[in-house]
């Protein structure tokens, strides 16, 4: 399985790095992390540049799932079951998109093909990420028939 992360913001070096590239050293499938970042200064401005980047880096071939706190909630074998019906309809590429501080707009909302939440809680989009590659890597785990 082929995976891209459309993520907004640079890790910095630090325990959130560190954890991130432990979980992607560990993973068999192929997962590229595209950061996106905005030169603005003004907050509106950023969020309408980061949205704008991430429609740019679509690609109209390949599945999208978009973190929105609007999400279905998944547990984590039911995450494993998605990306299994995923490579059984032998979609070559998905890609997951983590919005900037003021999420995502409603345009990359409707582009999405599943919108997913790791509830409603809010957390920082940094730890999602770090979060979303451990469950990606679950899910591996779980197909694998890992314990």
């Amino acid at each position: 399985m082929n995976i891209q992360l459309l993520v907004c913001g640079r890790l910095r070096k630090g325990a959130h790095l560190d954890l991130f590239q432990d979980y992607l050293k560990r993973m068999d499938w192929t997962v590229s992390v595209h950061e996106i970042e905005s030169r603005h200064k003004d907050q509106a401005k950023i969020h309408l540049d980061e949205c704008s980047q991430i429609l740019e880096r679509i690609n109209p071939q390949s599945y999208i799932i978009a973190m929105d706190e609007r999400g279905k909630s998944l547990s984590s074998r039911k995450f494993a079951a998605k990306l299994q019906d995923l490579q059984n309809e032998s979609r070559s590429l998905v890609q997951v998109i983590i919005g900037g501080a003021d999420g995502l707009n409603d345009e990359i909302r409707r582009r999405a093909d599943f919108l997913l939440s790791f509830g409603q809680q809010t957390w920082p989009h940094m730890l999602a990420r770090v979060m979303l590659l451990e469950q990606i890597y679950r899910a591996q785990q779980i197909l694998k028939n890992h314990p």
